[in-house]
C-alpha cells in the first residue's frame, strides 16, 4: 500500500509531536519540519522522540524558500502547528504555503486551533486576527485548505487559564454564568488532525468540541469532583472585562510574547461573551473517544 506522504510544520512543538505520533498510527509517512540553527538544540530531546516512532526528521530554515519547497516536494498535504505572533503566522507560513503551492502539494491545514476566529472583531483578540489575515491570503490559494477549530485546549482548565480558581473554590465568570464553551484536549486535537490530513474531502472549515461547558456546569463539576461547595465569581459583565483589558494592555510593557496576560484575557472574553462560538461541531466525523473536562479536572486532582 502506497502510504500518502504529510508534512507537518511545527514538529517538534506539543501539539506537533502529537499529531506526527497520531499519523504514524494511521499509517501515514511523516516528514516532520523541526527549526535548524540556534533553536535546534532546545528540540533535540523531542525531535530524537517523534524521530524514534518513523517520522522523517528535516530540520528547516523556515526563511529559505526554496529549502521549503524541497522539504514540500511528494506530499499530499502540509499541516502547520506552527506557533507565534506575526512574523510566524503570516511571514513563516506564507512562506510554506507558497512552498507548497510551488511543489504541487494538494491540501493544507493551517496552525488555526481555536475557537471561530472569523468571528473575531478587528482588535478583538490579537492572535486570532492574525489567524483571520492568514486566512485571507490562503482562501487565494489554489490549494484546498481545511481550518481546524477546537475551541480552546481542554488542558488548560488544570491552571493555565484562570476559569477555576481551585484555591478560592471559585469559578471566574465575566459574563452570563449559561454561556457554552466549546473545550477540547491538545491530543484530541491532534488525533482529529492527523484524521482530517488523510481524509481527502475536508470541507473549509472542520469544528469540533470534546466538551461544551458554561461557568454554572464547570462550578457543579468541581462540586462533584471534591464534594466541595464551587460558586461562580462574577467581578464583571463583557464591557467591564472589556475595560480592564483595555487597562492591562496599556500597563504592560511590549514585549514579543505570545501570551501575554492581556492575550489570555482576550481569549477568556471572547468565550463568556459569545464570541466565536461554534454553530455546529463536526465530532462525528472521524469516530473517536472524546475527552470531558470532567475527566480533565479528575486528572488533574489525581482523583480515581
Amino acid at each position: 500500500m502506497n502510504h500518502p506522504l504529510v508534512v507537518v510544520a511545527g514538529a517538534s512543538g506539543n501539539l506537533g509531536r502529537l499529531v506526527v505520533a497520531e499519523l504514524l498510527t494511521r499509517g501515514a509517512r511523516v516528514r516532520a519540519l523541526t527549526r535548524s540553527g540556534q533553536n535546534a538544540r532546545e528540540n533535540d530531546q523531542k525531535t530524537a522522540k517523534i524521530g524514534s516512532l518513523g517520522a522523517e526528521i528535516h530540520p528547516i530554515n523556515y526563511d529559505d524558500s526554496r529549502a521549503l519547497t524541497r522539504a514540500c516536494e511528494g506530499a499530499e498535504v502540509v499541516v502547520s502547528t506552527l506557533c507565534g505572533l506575526r512574523p510566524v503566522i503570516i511571514g513563516t507560513q506564507t512562506r510554506l504555503l507558497e512552498a507548497a503551492e510551488a511543489a504541487g502539494v494538494s491540501r493544507f491545514i493551517p496552525s488555526d486551533f481555536s475557537i471561530d476566529y472569523t468571528q473575531i472583531p478587528l482588535g478583538a483578540n490579537r492572535n486570532l486576527n492574525l489567524r483571520s489575515e492568514f486566512q485571507s491570503r490562503l482562501d487565494r490559494s489554489r490549494i484546498r485548505a481545511t481550518s481546524i477549530l477546537n475551541g480552546a485546549f481542554a488542558d488548560m482548565l488544570t491552571g493555565t487559564a484562570p476559569f477555576v480558581l481551585f484555591k478560592f473554590r471559585k469559578i471566574l465568570c465575566w459574563g452570563d454564568p449559561d454561556q457554552l464553551m466549546a473545550w477540547t484536549t491538545t491530543a484530541d486535537t491532534a488525533r482529529y488532525t492527523a484524521a482530517a490530513a488523510l481524509d481527502p474531502g475536508t470541507p473549509r472549515f472542520l469544528k469540533i468540541a470534546g466538551d461544551q461547558v458554561s461557568a454554572r456546569s464547570l462550578a457543579d463539576i468541581m462540586t462533584a469532583l471534591t464534594g466541595k461547595t464551587h460558586k461562580i465569581l462574577r467581578p464583571g459583565g463583557p464591557a467591564v472585562f472589556g475595560a480592564l483589558i483595555r487597562f492591562t494592555r496599556l500597563t504592560t510593557p511590549k514585549s514579543d510574547e505570545i501570551y501575554p496576560p492581556w492575550q489570555g484575557m482576550q481569549y477568556m472574553h471572547n468565550m463568556y461573551s459569545g464570541l466565536g462560538t461554534f454553530d455546529q461541531v463536526d465530532n462525528g466525523r472521524y469516530p473517536m473517544q472524546w475527552t470531558s473536562v470532567q475527566d480533565v479536572l479528575r486528572g488533574h486532582l489525581k482523583l480515581p
